[in-house]
């Protein structure tokens, strides 16, 4: 991508451009990119590429679809335009030369600068391999410091291996094999057979793994002795509630179940007090998050009754069984029987439905679930990734159905303020809007719960769940 965010110092760095500036009025972002830098086909890195790239997750002759997160590209000059069909490019990204790259919004948006860090705004090299996605999707030609090494095996592994033509500095391994498991149980139990370096440690083992292994200094960072991760992510674990669902359209009813919930329990149960309680959408680590966001997301039992009552369902009365729809893996079902077991304590009777991933999703969209689970990772560390992405009516995140066009204007208006402190102030204001209607319910702040092996050196993995390869070694 353009830029990187580094997470130690809170710094938007240099990546494949070496500086970047910004028209006044935030609404011009001009980018000069490194001279030298290669794909891993050896072709040079241009300011084409980068267009060419972000074109393609957006135009909609993309096979089979357009990417689903091209909204990212949202406020880009032409982007209407060019996902409808009624246009062949992005107007607004033009390349100067082969290594100055202009994008124009169509509004003001100072925090779009930190869009530029997401993974999916990458250069792709125009025509060859790029035109068929079928075949890109597989072995993408990329200009970081790893490259594909064959082909992406389905269920199976990615194999990458060191780019020695890389810009930067180089790669300390050798390679990389990300083996795919279908649950965090089966990866641990490899890990314990020494086949793995770095895995998820799975519910109700946390504990027990810290004592064996020891744990980080920093929380994001692998040392042989201090292997288990536990930092903050910039992350939260929040139930869907389907707002236009005719029992949860109402919003007692949804505060009620907000308030019954026992979020600490949850965290101590199912994850040994490696997760904090969610008292807000924004997590730590965001400008814009402060504790205590969200006045509902506590625990209250009589609280949670008292809004039944008031709601007309006093005792849950009159409330039909609802639906808790999870996915499986992971360890949510034990979340959920925990959450199950707290709405019956005040009255509101509730099933358990288990999905697979693509199945769940699928309904989530559609808007078939009347409550799930989520887990929402900042693609880059700003309010308006929440605020936007979840509650904006028209965002295709927006799982929940939530539409109100007071928040809608509200977000909009916070995108253009162009001075930091007051475009945080802006959104917080966006969050307490949010937080009164409780459209969604938060459960926990997400921290890390990874560990690494014996001979695994300097390994990071930042709050966004993104692994530096480029500094990592092994022991001999």
């Amino acid at each position: 991508s353009l830029v990187d965010y580094d997470f130690v110092t809170g710094e938007l760095v240099p990546a494949a451009a070496e500086s970047w500036e910004i028209s006044e009025d935030a609404t011009v972002f001009t980018f000069k990119l490194r001279e030298g830098a290669k794909f891993h086909n050896g072709y040079p890195v241009t300011a084409k590429d980068f267009k060419f790239g972000w074109e393609r997750i957006v135009n909609p002759n993309t096979a089979p679809d357009p990417s689903a997160i091209s909204y990212h590209l949202g406020m880009v000059k032409g982007f209407d335009e060019l996902l409808s069909g009624g246009a062949k490019e992005l107007s607004g990204v033009v390349a100067k030369d082969d290594l100055t790259l202009e994008v124009t919004l169509t509004q003001a948006y100072a925090d779009f600068i930190f869009v530029c860090m997401h993974p999916a705004l990458c250069p792709v090299p125009t025509g060859g391999a790029a035109a068929d996605y079928k075949t890109y999707s597989r072995a993408p030609i990329g200009n970081g410091p790893f490259k594909i090494k064959g082909e992406w095996v389905d269920d199976q592994y990615i194999q990458v291996e060191r780019f020695d033509d890389y810009y930067g500095e180089k790669a300390l391994l050798d390679a990389v094999d990300f083996k795919i498991y279908q649950s965090p149980e089966n990866a641990f139990n490899d890990f314990q057979a020494g086949n793995l370096d770095f895995t998820q440690i799975p519910p109700g083992q946390i504990s027990a793994t810290v004592a064996q292994y020891g744990e980080s200094v920093d929380g994001w960072t692998i040392q042989p002795g201090k292997q288990c991760l536990l930092g903050e992510e910039s992350s939260t674990y929040y139930l869907v509630i389907n707002n236009n669902d005719p029992v949860l359209s109402n919003k007692g009813i949804r505060t009620a179940i907000s308030y019954a919930i026992n979020r600490q329990a949850i965290c101590d149960t199912v994850f040994d007090g490696t997760r904090a309680p969610a008292d807000g959408i924004i997590p730590p680590g965001i400008a814009g998050f402060h504790e205590g966001a969200w006045e509902t997301a506590v625990y209250n039992v009589e609280k949670a009754k008292a809004e039944l009552a008031a709601a007309g369902f006093a005792g849950g009365e009159g409330i039909p069984t609802i639906k808790l729809s999870f996915n499986t893996g992971g360890g949510h079902e034990n979340i959920m029987q925990l959450i199950q077991a707290d709405l019956a304590a005040i009255g509101i009777k509730a099933e358990l439905n288990a999905l697979e991933w693509a199945a769940y999703l699928d309904a989530l969209q559609a808007g078939q679930i009347q409550i799930g689970r989520l887990g929402w990772i900042a693609d880059y560390p700003i309010a308006d990734n929440f605020a936007y992405a979840l509650f904006y009516s028209q965002s295709g995140d927006n799982n929940s159905k939530y539409n109100n066009p007071t928040v809608d204007a509200k977000i909009l208006e916070a995108r253009q303020i162009t001075d930091t402190d007051a475009r945080v102030k802006a959104y917080q204001d966006v969050d307490k809007l949010i937080a009164a209607d409780v459209p969604v319910v938060p459960v926990m702040f997400y921290k890390h719960t990874r560990v690494g092996s014996q001979r695994l050196n300097d390994f990071f993995f930042g709050p966004n769940m993104i692994a530096d390869l480029e500094k990592a070694w092994l022991t001999k």
